[in-house]
This record gives structure tokens, C-alpha cells and sequence, in this order.
């Protein structure tokens, strides 16, 4: 793999990083949110800062106890995270709205989402993890799915994501027997005597699934950039954390971010590459790269990706349709 630093993280570390999203989460839900109100732009972006800003800053606590280099690490797995996380954010609006949920009923949804996202995503790393410290060869599979994830990111046509016409939407609402009045805020309700599942229950089921999928990407790309599951770990779920915040910020401005996906489909064929190169080719032999030029590649291109995004609007970009600029 790229990187095969090793650090053990001992039992309490683990349960430090776990109590520590577990309080995050409680003050989010009871605290912060205790009431029910819209949310808005100012809102979001404060929250989104602040989410951030928590992401960050565990990158200190891991220098501090890890070093440099695992530090390194860190930071390149939450940025890779956060920039696939947009894909995540703009089906979710799709998706939300779709199903008519209403901004307050949204973030409730979004809570749910991200705390299952937290779980499912929890999982499939310490399967990954497990997989390529017992068999090397798996990070070849990695590898080929990046590029191939980058490769179809690349050239896939703008068409987005319909509800509508999802076979997955379809089944989940034959299994799940549903009620389409109003939910009034709750998932589950009495409807003449029968307790059904509201919009809110069955939007959250397909959010849930939808997460699944991007973790075939985004879980291949995280093991690519670091091997030690500690911080494969909480890179990821740091990036998650924050995504409701970021939800609302960038709902309404996805279509500003339309060379994003350029951007991170390149990230994902270099960091492919990396792998397969790290691990070995017939003639070329292996290459591994510092930790340093990951986190530079990662930040120069992402960054770049949405700088340029921003000063060239859909309309002078030349996409004709401003709802469409943005590959769902």
C-alpha cells in the first residue's frame, strides 16, 4: 500500500476517539439542534466551520501521539473523504427533495443518514483493513476499482439521480409499508389503527442504501491512502461528521462546484495508481511515494478543481442548464 506506517492505537485510544463522536453527536442532536427550527445559510456555515474545524484539529492529537508522518496520513484521508462526500451531499438533495421533505424535516433525516453512514462506513473499513494486512493482493482490486471509479467519473454524461425511476426506491416501498400524508416530523405513525412508515422513514432508507454504494469508492480510496485502520477510521468518519452542516451550505450551490468531480475522478486515478505501483508491477518493480506528495497532490487538485469551479459559472463553462453542471 501506499502507506504502511506503523502505529498502534491501544484499547483506550479507541474507546477515547468512539466516547468523543458519541458526546459530538449527543450535543449536536440535544444542544444545538434541541429545537426545531429552518436552518440557514449562516447556520450551516458556521456549523460546517466548526465541523470542520473538529476534523482538523484531530489531525494535532494524531501528530502529537503518531508524528509527522501518520499525521500526514490523516489529513490526506479526511480531505480525499470530504471531497467524495460532495457526490454524497448532492444525491442527498436529489433525494430530500424528490420526496418533498421540508428543510426542518431534512436535517432530522440527514442526522439519522449520517450516524447509520458512521456505522456501515465503520465496517467496511475494518473488513477492508482486515482483507489487505491478510492478503497484500487485494490492494491490486483497490487499485483497479479507483481508476475504473475515476475513469467512469470522468466520462460519465451529466445525467443525475431520479427517485423516480430507481429500482432500489421501488423495493424498499413494497417492503416497507408506507403512509405519503404528512409525517409531522416522525418516521413512524398510526394510520387507522396500523403503524406505517412516513416519507421521512422511507427517504432515510434510500439515503442509507445510496451511502452504501459511495462506500465502494470512498472505502477503497481511504485504505489506499493509509493501512493502519485507526486512522483509515476516524479520517473517515470526521469527514462524515460534518456533512448535514454541509448539506445546507452546499445544496444551493452545488452547481458552482461543476469541475469538482474532474477533480477528484483525477485524485482517484493517481491515488489507484499509487496502490498498484506500491505494491508491484512486472518490469517496473515497486514505487512508493511520500506521504507529503499524496497530501499535496490531493490538496492542489481538489482545491484547484473548486477554485476554478467557482470563478467559471455553469453559463460561461458552457453548460447550458445550470441544474444540470453538476454530475449527480
Amino acid at each position: 500500500m501506499i502507506a504502511t506506517t506503523e502505529w498502534f492505537v491501544p484499547w483506550w485510544g479507541w474507546a477515547a476517539f468512539i466516547l468523543g463522536v458519541g458526546v459530538l453527536l449527543v450535543i449536536d442532536l440535544v444542544v444545538v439542534h434541541r429545537r426545531d427550527s429552518e436552518p440557514t445559510l449562516r447556520t450551516a456555515l458556521i456549523e460546517s466551520a466548526v465541523w470542520i474545524g473538529f476534523g482538523l484539529m484531530f489531525s494535532l492529537v494524531v501528530l502529537y501521539f503518531g508524528g509527522a508522518v501518520v499525521a500526514g496520513e490523516y489529513l490526506s484521508a479526511y480531505l480525499l473523504e470530504k471531497g467524495l462526500s460532495i457526490d454524497n451531499v448532492v444525491v442527498w438533495a436529489v433525494i430530500l427533495s424528490w420526496f418533498g421533505i421540508n428543510r426542518n424535516d431534512q436535517r432530522r433525516v440527514l442526522f439519522w443518514g449520517i450516524f447509520g453512514a458512521v456505522a456501515f462506513r465503520t465496517v467496511f473499513i475494518v473488513a477492508g483493513s482486515a482483507l489487505l494486512t491478510r492478503f497484500e493482493w487485494v490492494g491490486y482490486i483497490f487499485g483497479a476499482i479507483l481508476i475504473v471509479t475515476a475513469v467512469r467519473l470522468f466520462i460519465a454524461e451529466e445525467s443525475g439521480f431520479d427517485p423516480g425511476d430507481s429500482k432500489m426506491v421501488r423495493l424498499l416501498s413494497r417492503i416497507v409499508p408506507f403512509h405519503d400524508g404528512d409525517p409531522h416530523g416522525r418516521f413512524v405513525r398510526t394510520v387507522d389503527g396500523r403503524r406505517v412508515a412516513t416519507l421521512l422513514l422511507l427517504a432515510l432508507l434510500v439515503v442509507e442504501t445510496t451511502d452504501v454504494i459511495f462506500a465502494v469508492d470512498s472505502v477503497p480510496a481511504v485504505l489506499a491512502v493509509t493501512s493502519n485502520s485507526f486512522i483509515a477510521l476516524s479520517s473517515n468518519v470526521m469527514a462524515i461528521l460534518g456533512l448535514r452542516a454541509l448539506y445546507f451550505v452546499l445544496a444551493d450551490l452545488r452547481d458552482r462546484f461543476h469541475y469538482l468531480e474532474e477533480g477528484i475522478s483525477i485524485v482517484l486515478a493517481l491515488v489507484g495508481l499509487q496502490v498498484i505501483l506500491a505494491l508491484g508491477l512486472p518490469v517496473i518493480g515497486t514505487v512508493e511515494l511520500p506521504t507529503w506528495v499524496t497530501l499535496a497532490v490531493i490538496v492542489v487538485v481538489l482545491g484547484g478543481a473548486g477554485v476554478w469551479s467557482w470563478l467559471r459559472p455553469p453559463e460561461v463553462a458552457g453548460s447550458p442548464d445550470p441544474d444540470q453542471a453538476t454530475r449527480q
